[in-house]
């Protein structure tokens, strides 16, 4: 194995978290409210999948044993499930993971358990059929559920659900998930609202602090779980009378970004050290080929070094991203 991918604070990458499409269906509130669009109107040309093979590759080479698989959506490619299969059989990675909107889950999550992916994160920010039609703009909601029932089915012992948090939305309904959950082996993961580029106005009218949340469950007897190398930034915490779990993402607490142990590549190919970053160091020029492989290490590591302490949300600096699908969330 090559040099373990670390950055000046001493912080390990065990997680990465790649893109495949920006493309989405979905016109959610808080991220895409009038749909896709491309990038200045261009025709996108996404990572292929022998590029997609040897970033992957360097990753595993270099200490990563989780991808998360994103979009986008990402089981709008054709070859998802070659995706999949190519991740999941690269030496080093255990853990194959994809976040969904779950469209289309209900037909293809057997065929994706069989291709090797290991664990599924489903967007649900309502159990309100009509709340969800207003937030996802797509009457999709007994589609979504009935593809979840369907991955308990083949085989999944857990689903994660995400849940985006809104003031003037969903946030009235954290009783009925806290109830969904009870007998469900469900990771119930609330998510604050985080601001972006191209939504500030909303982010100011619907944000709700997951420190509050975090106050009222472990008042409620929820218990904090021990966090494993290459978890994700969820705090999780469980309850004895609950078959679920409840995870916060908090980007706005202090601290969030010590235990960051995750990177990010583009759907265009291109690497960002944290979601509200820079606008991206190009690395598809060194995925043409495998004998580029030490050039693309050494170029991942080298910027490894620039990489900042923390992100600036709290300024109100959600640097170049201009919404949460550009870069996979």
């Amino acid at each position: 194995m090559a040099q373990q991918f670390e950055d000046k604070f001493h912080r390990k990458f065990y997680y990465l978290r790649l893109s495949v499409t920006d493309v989405c269906n979905f016109k959610c509130s808080y991220c895409l409210p009038e749909g896709y669009r491309p990038v200045g109107g261009e025709k996108s040309t996404f990572l292929t999948l022998p590029e997609i093979k040897r970033v992957v590759t360097a990753f595993a080479d270099c200490g990563t044993t989780k991808v998360r698989i994103t979009g986008g959506e990402p089981s709008l490619r054709r070859d998802f499930n070659d995706i999949i299969h190519a991740v999941s059989n690269t030496a080093g990675i255990s853990k194959v993971a994809t976040t969904t909107n779950g469209y289309r889950m209900a037909k293809q999550v057997a065929n994706w358990r069989q291709a090797g992916l290991t664990h599924i994160n489903v967007s649900v920010d309502s159990l309100n059929p009509r709340m969800f039609h207003q937030i996802t703009g797509e009457n999709k909601f007994e589609q979504v559920m009935a593809g979840i029932d369907k991955a308990f089915e083949v085989g999944y012992e857990q689903v994660k659900v995400n849940v985006v948090l809104m003031n003037n939305f969903n946030l009235r309904e954290i009783p009925a998930f806290l109830e969904w959950i009870k007998t469900r082996p469900i990771q119930l993961r609330f998510i604050e609202l985080m601001q972006t580029g191209e939504m500030d106005q909303f982010f100011e009218k619907n944000h709700v602090s997951g420190v509050n949340i975090r106050t009222q469950i472990l008042a409620n007897g929820w218990m904090p779980k021990v966090r494993q190398s290459n978890d994700g930034p969820a705090q999780v915490f469980t309850h004895p009378d609950y078959q679920g779990e409840i995870g916060l993402i908090m980007p706005y607490e202090k601290g969030f970004c010590e235990t960051c142990n995750r990177l990010r590549v583009s759907a265009k190919g291109k690497l960002h050290l944290c979601l509200f970053g820079e606008q991206g160091i190009e690395l598809r020029d060194l995925l043409q080929v495998d004998k580029q492989k030490p050039e693309l290490i050494s170029r991942i590591q080298a910027q490894l070094m620039s990489k900042s302490v923390s992100h600036y949300l709290h300024d109100g600096n959600s640097g170049a991203t201009p919404h949460l699908a550009s870069i996979g969330g």
